[in-house]
């Protein structure tokens, strides 16, 4: 660990194994702004026209991964991360938590970093400060580097009449469209590619059992592990797992169940990532080959 000025911002957190690297600011957030090989490319988009800004009234969308709580309510949500946060190290995990609570929802996320292999473990947590329960779900948002592709895995074939239940939610927004060519609904897979010279954001969510998301980009992969409870309720008309993009980036976003959260209570969402230098095809089979093994190690 070492602090280090990023972005503009100064006393950013560096994490390194020799292999991989993370930087998490303290200025504002939590935040973690930067995660790739050392000296190679950044996985996150960041905003350029938010970099280094702190302490402003509105929220920014600075990039990098974030925690937000589900459903997406204006007042709620976007509360601003604009202060400092929290931190502490104790030589194994990097703990971050906002210091300001404009909602009174306390949000903390701990990072560790494999001492051996290109792999991270996150806790996020949501605390409920208010002096009433609310109704929410641990959100967390992963906004990657434009130019990629997200996979996503379908649920298994199973055939008609043997199976006669359906399978998975798949949700749609007013702005979704399906005819979009960034969309590849496939047989084993749904992927979407993020294009900057789009005119037009999209966006679906689905109930992921397989529990996995892969954003490849410039010949290197990016996969997220996360858990899916069966039998749970989860935000957004069933969704542990939604994607967005637009002509600047594209978000991997996972969530936990929904809950009611009582005064003083607190609910985690975890998530497992891992980079490789593997390229992926846009094919099923080459998904197949390279990138289900990677989802083997996590």
């Amino acid at each position: 660990m070492e602090m280090v000025d990023f972005g503009g911002w100064p006393r950013c957190i560096r994490l390194s194994n020799g292999e991989i690297e993370l930087i998490a600011t303290t200025e504002v957030g939590p935040r973690i702004i930067r995660l790739g090989f050392v000296g190679g490319q950044n996985f996150f988009h960041n905003f350029p026209g938010t970099l280094g800004r702190t302490g402003d009234p509105e929220w920014n969308s600075y990039g990098g991964h974030r925690l937000w709580h589900a459903p997406e309510v204006a007042t709620r949500t976007y509360a601003p991360d604009n202060v400092p946060v929290d931190h502490a190290w104790d030589g194994t995990t990097l703990t971050l938590k906002n210091a300001e609570l404009p909602n009174r929802i306390e949000k903390e996320t701990r990072v560790t970093l494999s001492a051996t292999a290109p792999r991270v473990e996150l806790a996020h947590r949501i605390v409920n400060r208010n002096p009433w329960a609310i109704e929410l779900a641990p959100w967390a948002l992963s906004v990657m580097a434009a130019g990629g592709r997200a996979i996503y895995p379908q649920e298994d074939y199973k055939p008609h009449p043997d199976f006669l239940v359906p399978a998975r939610p798949l949700v749609l927004w007013h702005f979704t469209d399906m005819s979009d060519p960034r969309w590849t609904w496939g047989r084993k897979y749904i992927q979407l590619r993020q294009d900057p010279k789009a005119t037009t954001k999209q966006k679906v969510g689905f109930l992921n059992s397989k529990g996995w998301a892969a954003y490849v980009l410039g010949g290197e992969t990016f996969i997220k592990r996360y858990p899916y409870v069966a039998g749970a309720t989860y935000a957004d008309m069933g969704c542990n797992t939604e994607t967005y993009t637009d002509p600047d980036m594209l978000e991997v976003e996972t969530l936990g169940p929904l809950i009611r959260l009582e005064p003083g209570a607190s609910v985690e969402h975890h998530e497992s990532w891992l980079l490789a230098k593997v390229d992926c095809g846009p094919s099923e089979a080459d998904i197949d080959a390279k990138i289900l093994p990677l989802v083997a190690r996590l």
